[in-house]
């Protein structure tokens, strides 16, 4: 056998110890991949649902969780290029090595068969809840209703809250053409788990247009709507702290659910169903600062990024930042927040 050590202590000598945002396997911040039953030690567990045969309008989400993780990269060459940051936006300090993930890589996924596609959903979820934070990235957003049933199953919850940021409220059950689970009955397949109901649902930047009595339906469930007008008039910090606070009253804990459409297509056109007048970038960002400090947030996960329809890559990149962020201040950072509006 020959033997090629030197060639080996050779490259080794070369290794600079930082990785290139572009070089390297695309796991999500350029964490360790793991097996979903190996997660006991580390913060959080990333895992993929590249499914969209749910959608209703533009197919492409399947797409999202490569591009998200691909887009990732950029936060952990900074972090281990620059070591401790200093997040610019609150004057905190984000120390990054104290950040500990891992991707189990994606969920297997059958596109003609939602059924079972949701039962391997829950499963994979549920296995990381057993040991610590699921962080899942979609997918259409018909993906969250199963990953908060194996979230609350796995992590032993007998009723759970969801903070759902979105332009539409997914609350549909007889759709004439798509039936009553697919990507527009998300939330209404939460409510009527048993894990929750309407009452434990808080919807953050609905927008776009309902049913004519969708207000009289919202009083009578007990759902915590608020609008964008409710952001305008209000703003972004103090809505999400009612809307958590709201989710997180007689539950165990509060699964949220962010679809990248809350976001203003001008920002992030890289959905299947944008909708004008969503939340700025910076507006976005308040959205997972504010939740990354709440102790009740026991998941997250980043739903309908269609990186088909952005050329400049700039949907991919903001879901990235947005869940850097609620990690980063979830887990690793230290300091006063001056941002208090």
């Amino acid at each position: 056998m020959t033997e090629h050590n030197g060639f080996a202590r050779d490259a080794a000598a070369h290794d600079p110890g930082v990785q290139l945002p572009y070089a390297g396997i695309d796991t999500f911040l350029k964490a360790e991949y793991r097996d979903v039953g190996s997660l006991s030690d580390v913060d959080a567990g990333v895992i993929g649902v590249p499914y969209d045969g749910a959608v209703s309008n533009r197919p492409g989400a399947r797409y999202g969780p490569r591009a998200i993780r691909r887009a990732s990269g950029w936060w952990a060459y900074l972090s281990g290029y620059k070591g401790g940051l200093t997040d610019m936006r609150t004057g905190n300090q984000v120390n990054f090595g104290a950040l500990s993930v891992a991707d189990c890589g994606d969920v297997p996924v059958f596109p003609m068969d939602h059924e079972r596609t949701a039962e391997s959903i829950e499963t994979h979820v549920g296995a990381i809840a057993e040991q610590t934070v699921p962080v899942v990235l979609g997918g259409d957003h018909y993906c969250t209703a199963p990953a908060v049933r194996g979230f609350a199953a796995g992590a032993g919850h007998e009723t759970v809250g969801l903070v759902q940021i979105d332009a539409h409220t997914d609350t549909s059950t007889a759709s004439p053409v798509f039936g009553d689970e697919f990507h527009g009955s998300s939330a209404a397949l939460v409510a009527d788990s048993p894990y929750s109901d309407y009452r434990h649902i808080s919807q953050v930047g609905i927008r776009g247009y309902e049913s004519p009595d969708f207000f009289e339906f919202a009083d009578e469930t007990g759902l915590n709507l608020y609008t964008m007008r409710d952001v305008a008039e209000h703003g972004i910090r103090h809505v999400v702290r009612d809307a958590v606070t709201a989710a997180a009253a007689e539950t165990d804990a509060v699964y949220v659910t962010y679809d990248i459409d809350g976001v203003d297509p001008a920002v992030a056109p890289g959905t299947g169903t944008p909708e004008p007048g969503g939340l700025s970038a910076d507006e976005a960002l308040a959205v997972v600062e504010t939740l990354g400090q709440h102790d009740a947030v026991g998941a997250i996960d980043l739903m309908e990024v269609a990186p088909g329809y952005d050329d400049s890559e700039g949907t991919q990149r903001l879901a990235a930042y947005l869940l850097v962020s609620f990690l980063g201040r979830r887990f690793a950072e230290s300091g006063v927040d001056h941002d208090h509006s």
